[in-house]
């Protein structure tokens, strides 16, 4: 009976720890010195900023100019859906998605690079191992509605 107890006790914890991963902002999230946070460990995330093939998106490219690039990008998360703009910076905005079932959060940069006329981009998942490629996807459609291509 005591095995029992210790079970429902594990399983409670990593509930507990679960819940409390996807309710919490990572404290990387953003800009430091034109770069945005490091890939995981975990491949539930993509980025424009990585060396690692398998989770290397390439940037946005820059439209007519910061403004027209920035209403773009903010079209294009409101054409696919489920994203709730969280920071709307000059030059960096930050999305929450979270997903339709399971209701795991995943946060999405943009940073608006004027100098090089890129908007580069990160997605991560805030909990759990793998994604199911949800991150990539969601980039692809984005990258889509984006470039109207």
């Amino acid at each position: 009976m005591i095995f029992v107890y210790i079970i429902l006790a594990v399983v409670a914890v990593v509930i507990i720890k679960m819940v409390s991963g996807n309710m919490t902002t990572p404290k990387n999230l953003g800009v430091k010195d034109g770069r945005l946070a490091e890939m995981p460990k975990s491949p539930n995330a993509v980025s424009s900023q990585t060396d690692k093939e398998e989770y290397y998106v390439k940037p946005f490219p820059f439209k007519e100019d910061l403004e027209v690039s920035k209403a773009a990008i903010l079209q294009s998360v409101e054409q696919y859906g489920g994203g709730e703009v969280v920071i709307n910076e000059p030059n960096y905005i930050r999305i929450l998605f979270t997903t339709a079932v399971m209701h795991y959060h995943d946060d999405m940069e943009f940073y608006f690079n004027e100098e090089a006329k890129i908007v580069e981009f990160r997605s991560a998942s805030r909990i759990g191992y793998s994604d199911m490629g949800l991150n990539k996807e969601r980039y692809n459609k984005l990258y889509k509605y984006y470039t109207n291509k």
